[in-house]
């Protein structure tokens, strides 16, 4: 049986409608034109979406946690499961045109009676805890799986927001010139020490399942771990530093990726980041003439040589190992974000920002909660750095890692979405840290994993390197 616990009532209504408000803005970015397109030919096509969001909320919460019917069985049925394929014909039979989507005005429809059905037992109901979070984070973890894939779409197929540089909250951070330019002085400053040294020292991955109130399953159970020192890059690697790389050859270099990453680069004829345009890029993309390009959300804009590289973790591996260095741990990353029980040598700065029950850490400053479509200079948050003065690790891209996503001890498969972290447990998908512009407050602690594949190249993620 689910846990049935009191929960604020208030809060959880105002938290759904918030989510059911952010995902309509973000639906709304999109020319109906581009509906039942797939800006990514590895996941569903647009309309599957926004009627996946109320379908697994009602499945989540309604029938799993409260024992509740249907909806609309049809419906559900349809918008239940996404899709994770490792190339794209295996994505083509569950999103090709045999697959006959219903009208926009029918998939509307559909999200406001299932809307109703879980507004009424937010309202009448005892919550069961497990079932509800699930519902709610689910849908703003989508929301920037959404936004990410718009970011592919042609920019004639969106439509820009009113409000210069606001996110999908409608009153998100967009950076200033003045703040760019105060940013790319902190980022200059910091790039005289290029490193820090993370002693030797203990790290806590995940959460104590007794002393918390929700976490999905692949979060459970807490332990602690040894970490040898690590020398760590101060700042995430910048378009300008992946520049190099390219220039020098990097993505023609056979010696520097893994099997699986070369095989991708050269099948997919990959030449540099996703999220770059080139010189070379057909004429009707916007400023194809002028040397590289950010593929912004609205437009594309030179380069931003100071704004984070986004990349797979295939990219970060090739550049770490161009470096002579290589892509941090999980552990790693917590060691060096939040401390985590000190370092052997008893200094203040392995203090770490959790009690005792992993409870009391508040998230710092940073780009992260929908605060804009694009990222921000690197350095452009100081006040948030780590305890060692690594910078931007929360927030502005999630952080790969070089570990391959697994269960931690104590794993056991959550009763309102079993197959969440479970059907992932491959040996093909890596480990994400922190938080990306798109990424909401409510996902922003240290327990929290993401995962990819090592050669997904849409996902708003950064790294850095570390010896």
């Amino acid at each position: 049986m689910p846990t049935i616990l009191a929960v604020d009532r208030a809060a959880a209504i105002a938290w759904y409608r918030r989510n059911r408000v952010r995902s309509e803005r973000i639906f709304d970015l999109v020319d109906p034109s581009a509906y039942y397109t797939r800006p990514i030919a590895l996941r569903n096509p647009i309309v599957f979406y926004e009627g996946h969001l109320p379908a697994f909320s009602v499945i989540a919460f309604l029938r799993r946690g409260l024992g509740k019917p249907p909806v609309d069985r049809r419906l559900e049925d349809l918008f239940a499961r996404g899709i994770d394929p490792d190339s794209v014909d295996a994505a083509v039979p569950r999103s090709g045109a045999q697959t006959r989507w219903p009208s926009r005005d029918d998939v509307r429809a559909f999200a406001r009676a299932c809307d109703e059905a879980i507004l009424g037992a937010l309202r009448e109901d005892l919550l069961p805890v497990e079932g509800l979070y699930t519902a709610l984070e689910h849908e703003a973890m989508h929301q920037e799986t959404l936004l990410y894939m718009w970011h592919r779409l042609p920019f004639d197929q969106k439509r820009r927001p009113s409000g210069e540089g606001r996110g999908a909250n409608g009153e998100g951070r967009g950076a200033t010139g003045e703040e760019r330019g105060a940013s790319r002085g902190n980022a200059a400053r910091l790039g005289a020490a290029e490193s820090v040294v993370v002693p030797a020292g203990t790290a806590t991955l995940g959460a104590e399942r007794a002393h918390t109130v929700f976490g999905w399953d692949n979060e459970f159970e807490a332990h602690r771990v040894d970490v040898g020192a690590f020398e760590i890059d101060i700042l995430p690697v910048a378009n300008a530093q992946f520049l190099d790389f390219v220039n020098a050859g990097g993505y023609e270099t056979r010696e520097l990726w893994d099997d699986e990453g070369w095989a991708w680069i050269r099948a997919d004829h990959v030449e540099h980041p996703a999220f770059w345009l080139s010189g070379d890029a057909p004429r009707s993309s916007p400023l194809a003439s002028r040397g590289w390009q950010w593929r912004g959300m609205f437009e594309a804009i030179p380069l931003p040589l100071d704004w984070p590289v986004y990349v797979s973790q295939a990219e970060a591996n090739a550049y770490a190992r161009w470096k002579g260095r290589r892509v941090m741990t999980e552990a790693e990353f917590h060691r060096a974000a939040f401390g985590d029980g000190g370092s052997t040598s008893g200094g203040d700065h392995g203090s770490t920002r959790l009690d005792s029950e992993g409870a009391a850490w508040t998230a710092p400053p940073g780009h992260y909660d929908f605060a804009g479509f694009d990222p921000v200079p690197v350095g452009s948050f100081p006040e948030s750095a780590g305890p060692w003065g690594a910078h931007d690790l929360i927030g502005n891209g999630w952080e790969w890692t070089s570990t391959v996503f697994g269960p931690f001890p104590g794993f056991r498969p959550m009763a309102s979405y079993p197959e969440y972290s479970a059907e992932f447990f491959d040996g093909r998908h890596y480990v994400m840290k922190g938080a990306s512009p798109a990424t909401a407050k409510e996902l922003v602690r240290p327990s929290f994993r993401n995962w990819f594949r090592g050669n997904y190249p849409y996902v708003y993620a950064k790294f850095r390197t570390v010896a």
